[in-house]
């Protein structure tokens, strides 16, 4: 029966291990948004998940592999988001194209904490190159499924365009609008719907006999 009790324990203990990190990678994302990189401390953290320092260092060895654990989350969360989108379009390249596009602008990938931690860390990465590392694969493969559907639909209309080059395009647009979404209320911020069709205008001027200009 001890035993029994004690295995029991040992797989709560395993089970809620995820279930903290996960809440200190939230917490993290909050102190972020709202300090900026420079001055998130563990202890931040701690008192945002209402915790001790100790349990921070004990599931991240340091604040670094903390932050480095935050982007990859944020990396990952990304890239799940928009392959479900896309796989949920159905067979034709230009509604996989579309759906995964504009999936960038959904209110779950985008909220404000999430756009102003993604901006701390781009604002890392030259003098951070682990953060790049991390970030490579995610990118890879991304700009990879964009390319390919670019492909299929430029054979499909006959388009005569370099499809690296469009999915050039149509990523750095992407970037860009993320950045004015979470421009602070400046002159140059756009919303989630009005980013959706600056994007489904891009792909009605590149491919015209695939998607219709938005009104």
């Amino acid at each position: 029966m001890a035993s029994a009790r004690q295995s029991d324990s040992t797989r709560q203990r395993k089970a809620a291990r995820p279930v903290r990190r996960q809440q200190l990678i939230e917490s993290t994302i909050a102190v972020l948004a709202r300090k900026g990189y420079a001055a998130v401390t563990v202890a931040d953290v701690a008192k945002e998940a209402g915790l001790s320092a100790g349990i921070v260092i004990f599931h991240f060895n340091s604040k670094e592999e903390l932050l480095g654990a935050v982007l990859e989350a944020l990396a990952a969360e990304y890239r799940n988001h928009w392959e479900a989108s896309m796989k949920a379009a159905g067979p034709s390249a230009a509604a996989r194209l579309q759906a995964m596009l504009l999936s960038d602008f959904d209110t779950e990938i985008y909220t404000r904490e999430k756009l102003a931690a993604w901006v701390a860390f781009w604002g890392e990465i030259q003098g951070r190159p682990f953060y790049d590392q991390i970030c490579a694969g995610f990118d890879a493969e991304r700009q990879a499924a964009t390319e390919a559907l670019c492909s299929q639909i430029i054979a499909e209309g006959h388009y005569g365009l370099d499809p690296q080059l469009i999915m050039r395009g149509l990523e750095s647009l992407g970037d860009g609008l993320w950045i004015s979404l979470g421009g602070g209320g400046y002159k140059g911020q756009v919303s989630g719907t009005q980013a959706k069709q600056v994007m489904a205008a891009a792909l009605a001027a590149f491919f015209p006999k695939h998607y219709v200009r938005p009104a």
